[in-house]
């Protein structure tokens, strides 16, 4: 019997990336992957390609940002399976400036994808796992869960919210059988990163190949991006253990960049 037979995952931010990678990965191990983006059409392709890896996956549109569509992307969900099982809260964007030059609308945009999505998300799927009496919520943090750098601020900011909203949500899902935990990737080479490479090289005056080296790897043990993959096994991990014994903590994935 494979890990998460007949159940129910709803992965945002799922048809690319990390995302994705933990879609396909969720298939392969019994689950209904539900592929949650922006664009429909995308999604739904997405979902035909990750439902030959297992289960039947199914497609929602949603801005995570946007409550009426999040709830009735969520509502769904419910409809079609009776149940929800598992939230990957993973839809995210990346936005660079100093803090003394950072658009106020940019701030509350990043903020909004990352912070108000992963309230929004959580709060829909609440009303399921409670009736069922079980669940698991995974929030992709960062290692700017932990940590700051430069150029991030509301990045970080959100990143270190998320901690927070596991914590709460832990404590308060208990009684329902509902876990909350973070999974923290370091730099992982997804299109988010890639476009960060020339911006951080324009805003710091040093070349691409220099942000690779000296900003983004420069702490890990072996000079090595974190993959999709690690994230995937790690988040899964989180969401098909079997006990209470790990709500509300969080894992650093970052090939030795943060040390707890």
């Amino acid at each position: 019997m494979a890990r998460f037979d007949g159940k129910v995952g709803v992965i945002t931010g799922a048809a690319s990336g990390i995302g994705r990678a933990i879609a396909e990965q969720f298939a392969r191990e019994g689950g209904h992957a539900v592929i949650a983006d922006l664009d429909l059409d995308t999604a739904q392709a997405t979902a035909r390609e990750i439902g030959a890896l297992g289960p039947e996956a199914f497609a929602v549109a949603m801005d995570v940002s946007d409550e009426a569509r999040v709830q009735a992307g969520i509502d769904a969900v419910g409809a079609k399976f009776g149940r929800i099982d598992v939230l990957v809260s993973n839809a995210g964007i990346q936005i660079v400036h100093p803090v003394h030059e950072f658009p106020f609308a940019e701030w509350k945009r990043l903020l909004a994808i990352h912070l108000d999505g992963a309230f929004l998300t959580t709060r829909a799927c609440l009303k399921y796992m409670y009736a069922q009496k079980s669940g698991a919520i995974v929030y992709i943090g960062s290692v700017h869960s932990k940590e700051a750098s430069r150029l991030k601020s509301p990045y970080v900011t959100a990143k270190h919210g998320l901690i927070g909203l596991c914590k709460v949500v832990a404590k308060e899902g208990a009684e329902f059988g509902v876990r909350a935990n973070v999974v923290c990737p370091g730099y992982v080479r997804t299109p988010l990163v890639n476009k960060q490479i020339p911006e951080q090289s324009k805003a710091l005056g040093i070349t691409e190949d220099a942000v690779i080296r000296t900003v983004m790897l420069r702490d890990t043990v072996d000079g090595e991006f974190t993959t999709v993959e690690d994230v995937a096994a790690a988040v899964l991990h989180f969401a098909g253990f079997p006990t209470n014994a790990l709500t509300g903590q969080s894992l650093v994935v970052s090939h030795g960049w943060f040390m707890q």
